[in-house]
């Protein structure tokens, strides 16, 4: 039996302490619904690049996650589709300086098999008896439906098309009712709207930036993490070089 042999055993019987210090050290993060597939990709060049950390993602609206975070979830970092929610758990003592991370961009999509083409009609589309429901996310929890109904009010046609509005938790599922036919058209981000899938079904226009409040997005550690200094490495990654190219290349404007 050689010494190496020898030590695993004993490191075997004793329930391997020192095996257990190899493990990656796990960062929950709950991110707001419109990182769903960048986060991802994100994930997979930062384990790489980190292999001692391991990131556990979670998706939802913006404001339910950061409610969740009031009433104790365990996450240690939180990524939302605006600047409010991180400033407000700041003001409670519950995080560390929001720092941002992205800007995102509104898209209006629509049913290609309809005839119909927001990119050259613009709003106009919304008016055919064809689209009978439009996608958006809830504009109380999620800043991506806040910024849809103001664009939509901006247009002058929010009171005309409330009727056939169908809200959903947060921008990922509402990109998945378009997916789904449950809706003929929606208001959704750019980079849901950007997927393969919603390419092949449907036209989309981006809204001008002016029609919407700016989608500042931006990001915050929790105080009550235990792992802080890895949830910081993931940071420093997201707003560093290659953060910033995945973001850029999944159509986000810099922060």
């Amino acid at each position: 039996m050689t010494f190496r042999t020898f030590l695993l055993g004993c490191m075997l019987a004793a329930g391997l302490p020192g095996l257990a210090q190899t493990r990656p050290v796990p960062v929950a993060v709950a991110a707001a619904g419109d990182l769903r597939g960048v986060l991802e990709e994100l994930r997979q060049g930062f384990e790489a690049a980190h292999p001692q950390i391991q990131l556990q993602l979670s998706f939802g609206a913006s404001g339910s996650l950061a409610a969740q975070i009031q009433q104790g979830a365990p996450f240690d970092l939180f990524l939302s589709a605006d600047e409010g929610f991180p400033q407000q758990l700041q003001k409670q003592g519950l995080a560390l300086a929001p720092f941002p991370y992205a800007t995102g961009s509104l898209v209006l999509w629509v049913r290609r098999d309809l005839g119909l083409d927001p990119a050259r009609d613009g709003w106009q589309v919304l008016s055919s008896p064809a689209v009978r429901k439009i996608a958006t996310a809830n504009p109380r929890t999620a800043p991506y439906g806040r910024a849809a109904e103001a664009a939509l009010r901006q247009a002058g046609i929010y009171e005309r098309v409330q009727p056939r509005l169908v809200f959903a938790d947060n921008i990922a599922q509402a990109a998945q009712f378009l997916q789904a036919g449950t809706a003929e058209a929606g208001l959704v981000s750019f980079t849901q709207a950007d997927n393969p899938a919603l390419r092949l079904l449907g036209n989309l226009w981006q809204i001008p930036a002016g029609a919407y409040p700016p989608l500042r997005q931006a990001g915050v550690i929790l105080k009550r993490s235990t792992c802080v200094d890895q949830a910081q490495a993931f940071q420093a990654y997201l707003t560093g070089p290659e953060g910033q190219a995945v973001l850029a290349r999944r159509g986000y404007g810099r922060p």
